[in-house]
């Protein structure tokens, strides 16, 4: 059970350093580049250790590089918040808001877990994602409070991913077995903490969390949105295209 749990967070961390590489190049500001750069390369660290670690607990001889570039989008078991799309970079701070929100409650609790490598790989991560928090609730601030056009392109962001965000605090058999042994965190604990950072950032920026979303879930479960086969087949394609390539 320990090897899916592992999974499912360097799944996490691993989809969505691919997608917030896409905006190297493409960021509003040079500085931002390198921002965004940073922290696509702190998720990819995350996901290589949490993979290296489903690996070895699984046993089946798949190492990070295996369970990176060989699965398919449906063994994938990311929640689908970091899968979507970018979009315009409000709808990017966007989740990166939500998302970041819950890793840091997630870490910061999991660094107490019974398993070692869990806690010293959240011990690191919680440190990281305190940045990415601060960056995302800087940039929802800034463009919400900002002009008329900049608050209305901040509103539709929220609006395009906050369906999404109740997935973060599903658990399943697997969470709800691994929290009893005090090795995993029960997502359902970190909605409350969530709330009320999300929620206080909101109200800053003068912002209101949509009330009429309808949820959408099952990344967990392996039921993704098409999005993810495109950011595979882009991810995947230079190791597919060229098995046991050494640099």
């Amino acid at each position: 059970m320990r090897d899916r749990y592992a999974l499912a967070l360097g799944d996490d961390a691993l989809v969505l350093a691919q997608r917030l590489g896409e905006w190297v190049a493409r960021a509003p500001e040079l500085e931002e580049d390198v921002a965004l750069a940073n922290i696509a390369l702190d998720l990819l660290g995350q996901a290589r250790t949490l993979l290296t670690y489903a690996g070895e607990l699984e046993g089946a001889g798949r190492d990070e590089d295996v369970l990176a570039y060989w699965r398919d989008d449906r063994d994938f078991r990311n929640v689908l918040l970091v899968e979507l799309p970018n979009g315009d970079f409000a709808v990017t701070m966007a989740r990166q808001l939500l998302f970041a929100a819950y890793q840091y409650e997630l870490y910061d609790r999991l660094r107490a877990s019974t398993d070692d490598t869990l806690a010293a790989v959240a011990g690191k991560a919680v440190k990281e994602v305190h940045y990415h928090r601060d960056h995302a609730t800087q940039w929802v601030l800034r463009l919400g409070d900002g002009t008329d056009e900049s608050h209305r392109r901040m509103a539709e962001g929220l609006r395009a991913v906050w369906p999404y965000a109740d997935e973060l605090f599903d658990g399943d058999d697997v969470t709800a077995a691994l929290s009893a042994e005090g090795v995993a965190v029960d997502p359902a604990t970190l909605r409350e903490p969530w709330t009320a950072y999300v929620g206080g950032v909101l109200a800053e920026a003068g912002l209101e969390p949509p009330a009429d979303a309808t949820p959408r879930r099952g990344g967990r479960r392996g039921l993704h949105t098409e999005q993810l086969g495109y950011l595979l087949a882009e991810m995947q394609h230079l190791h597919r295209s060229h098995p046991g390539v050494t640099w």
